[in-house]
């Protein structure tokens, strides 16, 4: 009967430590060149209008403090519209025609309109 061969393994460290070491390079490589590439093919996201005017037309920009007070009047311009929708649908709504208190300050609201009147609306209205 014959005798089966054997196999024999050499382990040498250094060809196998540079051959790994090599794939890594390689695919470090590969990964940097496809994201290379693909910055090419990729679209470029949409920019904001405010960054697309300011490209197109180059102008100077108003002082810090002409832009701060825009912006609180603005604002208070959003506020005053957020109360009046709020009062609006306070007046609309079937169930508030029960309510004295809502009556009240709706028409205190309505003809005189404060702070307080609004801030009361939104209290007792639904």
């Amino acid at each position: 009967m014959p005798r089966p061969r054997e196999l024999r393994i050499t382990l040498r460290p250094l060809p196998l430590i540079l051959s790994v070491a090599v794939g890594l390079w390689l695919g470090a490589g590969a990964i940097a060149l496809s994201i290379w590439a693909a910055s090419f093919i990729w679209p470029e996201p949409p920019r904001p209008l405010d960054e697309a005017a300011n490209t197109s037309a180059p102008h100077t920009a108003p002082p810090p403090a002409a832009a701060e007070d825009s912006q609180a009047r603005m604002f208070e311009q959003y506020k005053k519209g957020l109360q009046k929708q709020a009062a609006e649908a306070a007046q609309g709504d079937p169930r508030n025609l029960d309510s004295p208190k809502c009556q009240f300050w709706l028409q205190q609201n309505r003809t005189a309109p404060t702070d307080k009147s609004q801030a009361n609306v939104l209290e007792f209205c639904y």
